[in-house]
């Protein structure tokens, strides 16, 4: 898809983190970009700054959703773009063991429950709107109405300790991706879902001391050297990174994949690391773009 002033795009959590660096990096090709996220002062900052609007949303709610969608559309038109990048994350054993007094625990399932409400369901309603929304839209020259992308997370492949509502959460967007990409093949909407895995964002930096260890843990010993070389597997329809600091750690597990479901890019998955440098938030948005920008293809029937 040609990115211009034509086309219009919905990001929801795009007020910060990598849905703000999404929102400025489709700006800059000039798409007309409106921000669904909960924080006002920010959103409105951002939206201000890239010439978009801002929609003060919370994706759990239909009526802020629809009501999202009806303020983008009335400034911009109908969008061609929606990039989902609203979501939250928790940390909690399934059940634990005070180290001091000895009394177990359990996750609170109300929590639980607030992850998949927020990373997984709010994702679909928004996919859902926004499909809607595209089907009346004309196709381009190459068949293409819409595109969308979601993001999951590394988490939903390897999860860690204290992850499993957040993985739990991610591991069904990766999950529907290929159904929804299916469902609306037909139509000239295409779907991806991107797996980023760790890099500095408001979210990372808000959450427990669990995640501040790992962090730490993250700057001391793998990410000391930029990105290194990647190689792509076609046998194996993956691409591998190799990315070495100092002292030969090859940090595997940290990885952000991009789980396209469209025939053509099933057969040459994208693969690279996410940093906790801010230029990689800016190359985990471009991934994003990237999504955009690919031409429409067929999805096979077949897996």
């Amino acid at each position: 898809m040609k990115l211009d002033s034509s086309v219009a795009a919905v990001v929801t959590g795009g007020a910060s983190g990598l849905g703000e660096a999404t929102v400025r990096a489709l700006a800059a090709h000039g798409v007309k970009v409106a921000i669904f996220d909960m924080n006002a002062d920010k959103g409105e900052a951002v939206a201000k700054d890239v010439g978009g609007v801002f929609c003060k949303v919370d994706v759990t709610d239909d009526a802020t959703v629809e009501a999202g969608f009806e303020k983008a559309r009335a400034a911009h038109g109908q969008e061609r773009i929606l990039i989902n990048c609203a979501g939250t994350g928790f940390a909690a054993k399934t059940a634990s063991r005070d180290k001091t007094t000895g009394e177990t625990k359990s996750h609170p399932i109300a929590i639980f429950e607030k992850i998949v409400q927020i990373n997984l369901v709010g994702t679909f309603r928004c996919v859902a709107k926004a499909a809607q929304g595209m089907l009346s839209l004309e196709p381009l020259e190459d068949g293409e109405r819409g595109v969308i992308v979601n993001t999951a997370s590394v988490a939903a492949v390897d999860g860690q300790v204290g992850q499993a509502a957040y993985s739990a959460s991610k591991g069904g967007v990766v999950g529907m991706t290929l159904p929804i990409a299916r469902d609306l093949m037909n139509d000239g909407i295409r779907v991806n879902t991107i797996l980023p895995g760790i890099f500095i964002t408001p979210l990372m930096n808000e959450t427990s001391a669990y995640t501040s260890k790992i962090m730490s843990l993250v700057r001391a010993s793998c990410f000391t050297t930029p990105l290194r070389s990647a190689c792509t597997s076609r046998s194996s329809g993956s691409t591998s990174v190799s990315t070495h600091g100092p002292s030969g750690q090859n940090p595997s597990k940290l990885l952000a994949r991009v789980h396209c479901p469209s025939r053509r890019c099933r057969s040459r998955a994208v693969t690279s690391l996410a940093h906790v440098y801010p230029r990689m938030l800016h190359r985990a948005s471009s991934r994003l773009a990237r999504c955009v920008l690919r031409p429409m293809t067929t999805a096979s029937s077949a897996s």
